[in-house]
C-alpha cells in the first residue's frame, strides 16, 4: 500500500510548528520572492459568536407566540445629528465591497437584494456605479484613504457617508488591486492606469489624527446641508480608544469590522496576524459608548463573521445596533457554488475554498473584471438569491429574540448569553455557562 501524502509512513510525525503548510509557504517564499495575497478573510479559529449561547424564556421568563405576537427588527440610524437618518427594515446591512473587486453586475445585485427587503449597501473603493445607485434605495458612500473613484457629486448622492479609517482583514494596511482587474472602466473611475496592480493607501491624506478627522467630519456635513449621517469605521485593534475617538470626533455611527472580517485582496499575513476577532472588539466598542454615555445615541454596526440569525442575535444582545456582511453576501449571490465546482478546480481550488478573488477569474462572475465571466451572474437572480437569504437570518434572528421574551430584536441584552469556553467569557465580559463567574472578575 502507497502512504499518501495526508498518511505519511508509519512512525514519521508532523512538526506542529513547521507543519506542511508552513513548510509549503516558506517553499513558495524562496521559489518566487513574493508574499502570499488572497481574499476571504481569517481562517484560522478564534473565539466568536458561536461560544455563546443564549438562554431562552420558560418559567423566570415567559417567551413570546411566534404566530401571534409581534417582533419588530426595524432601526433607525444617524439620529444624533442628522437631519434625515436612515430608517432600515432589518438590523443587517450590506457591507462596502468595491467595484473594481467586485464586477458591476454583482454591485447591481447586492443593491437589488438589500432594496427588496428594506436594508442599505455600501460603495467600497473607486467610486459608484450608476448600476449600485439605482438599485439601491439607502446607499452609503464609502470615503476611503486612496480617495480613488471620490466624487463629491456622487457623495451628494448617498444617503449616508462612511469614513473608512481601518478595515477588520487589515487595519493598519491598504488594500490591493491587481493589474488584471484594472479594466477600461474601472481604470477610468480610479484614474489610474490600465493593467497597473495597484495599492490603496493605508491612511488619509488630508489629516494625521482624530482633530483632524473632526475637521473633516464637519467638513462632510457641510457638503451635504448636514443631511445625512456620517458612519466612522474602525478596524478591530485597540477598539476602546478608537471608539472613544470616533464619538469624540461627532460620527453619528462607529462601524467595527472584527479580524474575521474579509477583503477582496491583501497579504496572507495581515489576514491571519492582524487585529482581533470580533467578540472582544465589539464589547470594547459597547463599553467605550457606555463610558460617554453614548450607546444607543452614536449607532453601532458590528461587522465580520456574521453568518446567521444567531450571529446578529448575539451580536444585538451584546449591544449592536445593527449587524454588517460582506463574504456572507457574495456566498448568497453564488460565491462558491458547488455547481462551479469543476471550474474552480481549473484555478487549483476548489467550492467552498476559492479565495483567489485577486485574480479576476472567478467562474460565479462576482470579484472579476472579465466581461464574459461577469456576464454569468445575473444581477435579478443574484439580487432574489441575498433578498431570500436576508430574510432568513432575519426570521432566525427574530425567532430566538421571541424566545427570549423580547417584541424587538434590541431588546435583547447580555443577560439572555451564556459562554461555553473561558476564553469567550473572557472577551466577551459574558458569564460561563451554569456559573455567574466571568474570568478575570473577582469571585
Amino acid at each position: 500500500m502507497t502512504e499518501s501524502h495526508d498518511n505519511p509512513p508509519g512512525g514519521l510525525r508532523e512538526s506542529a510548528t513547521f507543519d506542511r503548510n508552513v513548510i509549503h509557504e516558506i517553499q513558495r517564499a524562496a521559489r518566487t520572492g513574493i508574499y502570499d495575497i488572497r481574499g476571504w478573510g481569517a481562517k484560522r479559529r478564534v473565539p466568536h459568536f458561536d461560544d455563546l449561547v443564549f438562554l431562552g424564556a420558560s418559567m423566570s421568563r415567559y417567551p413570546l407566540e411566534g404566530y401571534r405576537e409581534r417582533c419588530d427588527t426595524g432601526v433607525v440610524l444617524g439620529t444624533r445629528y442628522a437631519k434625515n437618518p436612515i430608517h432600515l427594515d432589518i438590523p443587517i446591512t450590506i457591507a462596502g465591497m468595491s467595484f473594481g473587486s467586485l464586477s458591476a453586475n454583482a454591485k447591481e445585485a447586492l443593491g437589488r437584494g438589500a432594496s427588496e427587503v428594506g436594508t442599505s449597501t455600501t460603495t467600497g473603493d473607486g467610486g459608484m456605479t450608476p448600476e449600485e445607485r439605482g438599485q439601491s434605495k439607502t446607499l452609503v458612500y464609502q470615503l476611503l484613504p486612496s480617495r480613488y473613484g471620490m466624487n463629491p457629486d456622487d457623495l451628494r448622492k448617498a444617503d449616508a457617508i462612511e469614513i473608512v479609517l481601518g478595515q477588520g482583514a487589515k487595519p493598519g494596511g491598504g488594500g490591493m488591486l491587481l493589474g488584471q482587474k484594472i479594466s477600461d472602466r474601472v481604470a477610468g473611475m480610479r484614474t489610474l492606469p490600465k493593467d497597473i496592480d495597484q495599492r490603496s493607501a493605508c491612511r488619509h491624506p488630508d489629516w494625521t489624527g482624530p482633530d483632524d478627522l473632526a475637521i473633516k467630519i464637519v467638513e462632510l456635513r457641510e457638503i451635504t446641508d448636514w443631511k445625512v449621517p456620517i458612519y466612522v469605521k474602525i478596524g478591530a485593534t485597540r477598539t476602546y480608544y478608537d471608539t472613544l475617538l470616533a464619538i469624540k470626533a461627532g460620527a453619528d455611527v462607529v462601524v467595527l469590522d472584527g479580524m474575521q472580517g474579509g477583503t477582496g485582496a491583501t497579504q496572507n499575513v495581515f489576514i491571519e496576524h492582524v487585529g482581533i476577532p470580533t467578540l472582544p472588539a465589539l464589547r470594547q466598542a459597547v463599553e467605550a459608548l457606555n463610558e460617554l454615555e453614548m450607546h444607543r445615541k452614536v449607532q453601532l454596526i458590528v461587522s465580520g463573521g456574521i453568518r446567521s440569525g444567531a450571529d446578529v442575535a448575539k451580536a444585538l444582545a451584546m449591544g449592536a445596533d445593527a449587524c454588517s456582511i460582506g463574504t456572507a453576501a457574495l456566498i448568497a449571490l453564488g460565491d462558491n457554488s458547488p455547481h462551479l465546482d469543476d471550474e474552480y478546480r481549473k484555478l487549483d481550488s476548489a467550492a467552498g475554498f476559492y479565495d483567489d478573488f485577486q485574480e479576476g477569474q472567478d467562474p460565479a462572475g462576482i470579484s472579476t473584471q472579465d466581461e464574459a465571466l461577469a456576464s454569468r451572474l445575473d444581477p435579478v437572480v443574484g439580487g432574489r438569491q441575498l433578498a431570500n437569504y436576508l430574510r432568513v437570518i432575519t426570521m432566525e434572528c427574530q425567532t430566538i429574540a421571541r424566545a427570549c421574551g423580547k417584541s424587538h430584536v434590541h431588546n435583547l441584552e447580555p443577560e439572555d448569553l451564556a459562554a461555553l469556553t473561558m476564553e469567550s467569557a473572557a472577551m466577551a465580559k459574558i458569564p460561563l455557562a451554569g456559573t455567574d463567574w466571568i474570568p478575570g472578575n473577582a469571585i
